[in-house]
C-alpha cells in the first residue's frame, strides 16, 4: 500500500473507529437493557448471560480466521463484508420473537463483528507505519471504547424508556451503511504478498474449547456441577485444546501461530488482555443488573449514573497511548492493574443502599485503569509481528479480548447464580461480591504481569522471537 498523505490517514482511521464504534456502543446498550429484556423474554440468569456470551463466543472463535483472511482477499474487502453482515444482524435482533431467536441473531452479528476490529486495527497499522505515530493512533481507537461507552449506556436508557429493548440495536444501522459507503472511497485495498492457507481443523477445535468451557461454566449452576452433561463439557474442551497444541505446532502455516507466545510482551499483552475484558464485560454485566434490579433506577438513570466512568475511560485512552509512544508499556500497565484492582476492591461492600459517593468513586477508579490499559497490549500486540500479518496479530490480540469478555460473563455470572438464595434486592446485592472480588484479582493480575511482562529480560525474548513469513501460497 502507497504512502498516504497525513490528512488521508486520519481519514482512514476515523472510518475504521467507526466499526470500533459501533461494537462498543452495542456492547453498552445490550447491558444497560438487560432487565428490560429479561422481564419481557422471561429470561434466566443464566439466559442474559447468553445474549451477551452467544456474540462474544463466535467472535472469539472467528477473529483469527477473519484476520487472515483479510490478509488474503483484501482488508476492505472483509472490512465491509463484515459491516454489512453486522448491521443485517442488528436489524434482525430488533425483530427477534424470542430468547433462542434474539441469541441466534446476536451469533449473525458476531460472525459480522470478527470481520470489524482485527481488520480495522490491520488497516491501522499497515497505514500508520511510524512507531510513535501509530501508538498515537491506536491511542486515538482506545478511546473510541471510552466515547462508546459513555454514549451507550445514557442513549440506551433512553432508546429502552421510549420505545424499549428492541430500539437498541437501531442505532447500528445508519452507522453500519455510514461506513460501508465512506470504506468504500477512502480506505485504499490492501493484503498481505504472503497471505497464510487457511486452516479449518484448528478453527474448529478453538471453537469446541471455547464454546464447551464457556457452556459448562453458564449451564453449571443450574444444571449442577457434577452432571454428567456439566463435566461432559470441560472434558470436551481439555480434550479439544490437547488437541489443538501439537495439531497448530505441527502445521506450516497453523491458525494460531504458537510461535509468537515465546515472546514474554506479547503472550503477557493477551493474558492482560483477557484479565482486563473479563473484568469490563463482569462489570457490565453485574452493574446493570444491580443499578435497575436493586438500585430500582431506570434504564435512563442507570445509564448516567455510569457516565463519569466511561468520560474518564474517553479521556484517558488517548494519553496511554501517548506514554506508550513516549515510554513504552510498563507504566499504564501498573496504573491500570492498580486503578482496576482498588476500584473492584471498593465496589465489594455494595449493598442496596451503598452511598452514591463510595459508588462514582469506584466507577472513575475502574474508567481510569480500563482507559490505561488498551493501549499498551494492543501496541505491544501489533508491533511483535510483521507488518505484512497484520491482521493475524491484531486478531490474536482481539481474540485475548473476546476469551476474556466472554469468561469474564460465564464465570462472574455463574459465581452470582450460585450465590443466589432468594429473589430479594438484598440477595443479589450479596451474591455479586463474589463477582465484584474475581474482578478485583483480575486488577491484580494486570499489575502482576504488566510488570513482569516489561521489564528487560522479558523485552530480550521479544527481540530473540522473529515471526516466521508465510510460505507464498501458488
Amino acid at each position: 500500500m502507497s504512502e498516504l498523505s497525513p490528512r488521508r490517514r486520519q481519514l482512514v482511521l476515523a472510518i475504521c473507529c467507526m466499526s470500533l464504534f459501533i461494537v462498543g456502543l452495542d456492547t453498552t446498550i445490550v447491558n444497560i437493557a438487560l432487565p428490560s429484556l429479561r422481564a419481557d423474554l422471561d429470561a434466566s440468569v443464566s439466559g442474559l448471560q447468553w445474549v451477551i456470551d452467544a456474540y462474544t463466543l463466535v467472535l472469539a472463535s472467528l477473529l483469527v480466521l477473519a484476520g487472515s483472511t483479510a490478509d488474503r482477499v483484501g482488508r476492505r474487502r472483509t472490512f465491509q463484508t463484515g459491516l454489512a453482515l453486522f448491521t443485517v444482524g442488528s436489524l434482525l435482533c430488533s425483530v427477534a420473537p424470542g430468547l433462542g431467536w434474539l441469541i441466534f441473531f446476536r451469533t449473525l452479528q458476531a460472525v459480522g463483528g470478527s470481520m470489524l476490529n482485527p481488520v480495522a486495527m490491520s488497516i491501522i497499522t499497515n497505514t500508520f507505519t511510524e512507531p510513535r505515530e501509530r501508538a498515537r493512533a491506536i491511542g486515538v481507537w482506545g478511546g473510541v471504547v471510552g466515547l462508546s461507552m459513555a454514549l451507550g449506556p445514557v442513549l440506551g436508557g433512553g432508546l429502552v424508556a421510549a420505545l424499549g429493548w428492541r430500539s437498541i440495536f437501531w442505532i447500528n444501522v445508519p452507522v453500519g451503511l455510514a461506513a460501508i459507503a465512506l470504506a468504500a472511497a477512502f480506505v485504499p485495498e490492501s493484503r498481505a504478498a504472503r497471505p497464510r492457507r487457511l486452516d479449518p481443523v484448528g478453527q474448529v477445535l478453538v471453537l469446541l474449547v471455547l464454546a464447551a468451557v464457556t457452556f459448562g461454566i453458564i449451564e453449571g449452576p443450574d444444571a449442577g456441577w457434577a452432571t454428567p452433561e456439566i463435566i461432559g463439557c470441560f472434558v470436551l474442551g481439555a480434550v479439544a485444546l490437547a488437541v489443538l497444541i501439537p495439531y497448530e505446532n505441527s502445521r506450516a502455516q497453523p491458525l494460531l501461530d504458537l510461535h509468537v507466545f515465546r515472546s514474554v510482551p506479547f503472550t503477557g499483552a493477551a493474558l492482560i488482555a483477557v484479565c482486563a475484558f473479563g473484568a469490563l464485560a463482569g462489570f457490565l454485566f453485574l452493574n446493570a443488573l444491580y443499578l435497575q434490579d436493586v438500585r430500582g433506577l431506570s434504564a435512563l438513570h442507570a445509564g448516567f449514573w455510569t457516565l463519569p466512568m466511561a468520560l474518564v475511560t474517553a479521556v484517558v485512552a488517548p494519553l496511554s497511548g501517548r506514554i506508550v509512544g513516549a515510554r513504552g508499556a510498563r507504566l499504564p500497565l501498573v496504573l491500570a492493574g492498580t486503578s482496576i484492582a482498588l476500584a473492584m476492591v471498593l465496589l465489594t461492600q455494595l449493598t442496596a443502599s451503598t452511598p452514591i459517593g463510595l459508588l462514582l468513586t469506584g466507577y472513575v477508579l475502574f474508567g481510569f485503569g480500563f482507559g490505561m490499559v488498551n493501549a499498551p497490549i494492543t501496541n505491544t500486540a501489533v508491533s511483535g509481528m510483521p507488518r505484512a500479518q497484520a491482521g493475524v496479530a491484531a486478531a490474536i490480540a482481539s481474540t485475548s479480548r473476546q476469551v476474556g469478555a466472554a469468561l469474564g460473563v460465564a464465570v462472574i455470572g455463574a459465581a452470582v447464580a450460585s450465590g443466589l438464595d432468594g429473589p430479594s434486592a438484598a440477595h443479589f446485592a450479596e451474591a455479586s461480591r463474589a463477582g465484584w472480588w474475581i474482578m478485583a484479582g483480575c486488577g491484580v493480575a494486570v499489575l502482576v504481569l504488566g510488570l513482569a511482562s516489561t521489564g528487560r529480560r522479558a523485552r530480550a525474548t521479544a527481540v530473540r522471537v522473529e515471526a516466521p513469513e508465510a510460505v507464498a501460497v501458488p
